[in-house]
């Protein structure tokens, strides 16, 4: 499942295991160490989850349409070489040039030669996650090209020569101070830290980058088929700065980010902003159809739409295709357990959480990558919160298998999870071993929890708490409670622990 990157350097972070060559569970536990990243992270995800909650209950038929929403995609994935083909008809017709992007290198190289070709000093970028994935930024520059990126968050990680931690908030990992540190250095002297202070001084920088650059570079929200209309959804407006004011626009669009009709697209702009952020509709959307007409005071001289493959095309016909049904939301980052406490950057590429578990191994090389899988509690919250409803635990135990499939597994872990599979298929040895662990444990409790343990479990305690074996598992709990003598109606008697109680576990902790 590789493909095809680009033939010159890439920046830290898009080698087979990431960073530095780690593996997901060294940048794990450094992440997890770092308890201000995780502070921030967690701030700004449970703010994004809450937003969203509300969001939701306010819609009387949210689960319909999520089905709704899901079937559009399902259709769409599976049709999609004829809308492919109908976007390419109606962007043409409009105006537009239109290059299908076999690889990363394929892309890069469109870009640079329209730059080229209008000798381009200065580019304006509003968010585009694809252009992160090939390395956009790297190879403009290396050609003697300024690229600026405007979205806030992006200027900020661009200026920390970092990549984005988070689908819709690149920079949720990073406080005020430490932006004030970027920024005082591109001003040259020292910005306070308050929000106004910091907001102003990067408009500032910025309207000057919106006026003299010579191409716009967006990425693509949707692209609706029936019209060859490009839907961008900003909270900030940059976007609309970027298409409306350079000379030259191009466009970066993953081949799946295409709905059929504009009532499609209707579907897809209830669900994404309220996923997102949990408003009912972002502050810009900005929907364009081809280049400035005759008569017309802004837009483009000429527009350009890339639709990229760089592997996607590998996932159609097999049973992770559902990934490529992904609309980018980032509400299964913000709820799940992982992302939540190790942040974006330690998955080792542009995308993090569930849905970059599942789509790095099957962008990238599923031998290299494919540990990204194992980052996943497999409780199931980011296919609980999906829009369109991508069973993402699934796919991730799916990606599991095929990566044991290429790698097995170390002989002793395959040696205890054969024996926790025979102690787990039979009540009579599970409960004979909960008793046993019950008198293994005592040395290593303090408090009701594991305080220390003997390799292999030591460097799950490195990082984590664990808590002691339960004195009384529920079905010991449940057998005694109907062993009890009962009243006259069939309820048990209070017991000295009170009737029905579940009595407390280990360590004497409080419910």
């Amino acid at each position: 499942m590789s493909t095809s990157h680009t033939a010159s350097g890439q920046r830290a972070g898009s080698s087979g295991h990431g960073r530095a060559g780690t593996t997901i569970y060294q940048r794990a536990a450094a992440a997890v160490r770092n308890t201000r990243l995780g502070e921030a992270v967690r701030r700004t995800t449970d703010r994004f989850r809450f937003a969203r909650r509300r969001a939701v209950a306010a819609l009387d038929d949210f689960e319909a349409l999520r089905e709704h929403a899901r079937r559009i995609r399902a259709h769409t994935i599976d049709h999609l070489d004829y809308y492919l083909a109908q976007l390419a008809q109606r962007v043409q017709a409009a105006g537009g040039h239109v290059f299908f992007a076999r690889t990363a290198e394929d892309a890069v190289n469109y870009v640079l030669e329209v730059a080229r070709r209008h000798q381009v000093r200065t580019v304006i970028k509003s968010k585009s996650m694809i252009s992160e994935e090939i390395e956009l930024n790297h190879h403009l520059e290396a050609n003697g090209i300024r690229a600026v990126e405007t979205d806030l968050g992006e200027y900020i990680v661009q200026l920390g020569r970092e990549k984005p931690s988070h689908l819709i908030a690149p920079a949720l990992h990073k406080s005020r101070d430490e932006i004030a540190q970027l920024f005082s250095s591109v001003a040259g002297r020292p910005l306070s830290t308050d929000t106004p202070t910091l907001n102003a001084f990067a408009r500032a920088q910025l309207r000057h980058e919106f006026l003299q650059a010579d191409m716009g570079i967006t990425g693509c929200n949707f692209a609706v088929a029936e019209t060859g209309a490009i839907c961008l959804v900003t909270n900030e407006g940059n976007g609309r700065m970027v298409t409306s004011l350079p000379r030259v626009q191009v466009t970066l669009m993953g081949m799946e980010r295409i709905v059929p009709t504009m009532d499609d697209l209707d579907v897809m702009l209830e669900l994404l902003p309220r996923s997102a952020t949990g408003q009912k509709l972002s502050v810009y959307t900005t929907i364009i159809t081809g280049p400035r007409r005759p008569g017309e005071t802004d837009g483009p001289e000429e527009l350009h739409l890339v639709i990229v493959d760089n592997g996607r095309s590998n996932m159609l016909g097999t049973e992770f295709q559902e990934a490529l049904h992904c609309i980018r939301c980032s509400a299964c980052q913000n709820v799940c357990p992982v992302y939540r406490h190790i942040g974006g950057h330690a998955y080792g590429w542009v995308y993090g959480g569930p849905i970059g578990a599942v789509i790095t191994p099957l962008l990238k090389d599923l031998r290299d990558w494919g540990e990204l899988a194992n980052a996943s509690s497999l409780c199931g919250a980011c296919t609980e919160v999906c829009p369109v409803k991508i069973p993402l635990h699934d796919l991730l135990i799916g990606l599991r298998k095929e990566t044991n499939a290429h790698r097995p597994a170390p002989w002793g872990e395959r040696v205890l999870f054969r024996l926790w599979a025979a102690v787990a298929s039979g009540p009579g040895r599970w409960q004979a071993a909960l008793r046993l662990a019950r008198l293994v444990q005592r040395p290593f409790l303090q408090d009701g929890r594991w305080r220390w343990a003997p390799p292999p479990l030591s460097h799950w305690l490195t990082d984590r708490e664990l808590p002691a074996v339960a004195r009384q598992s529920f079905r010991e709990w449940w057998q005694a409670r109907s062993d009890r003598p009962t009243s006259g109606h069939g309820v048990p008697t209070p017991s000295s622990h009170g009737a029905g109680a579940v009595p407390r576990q280990a360590g004497g902790a409080k419910r």
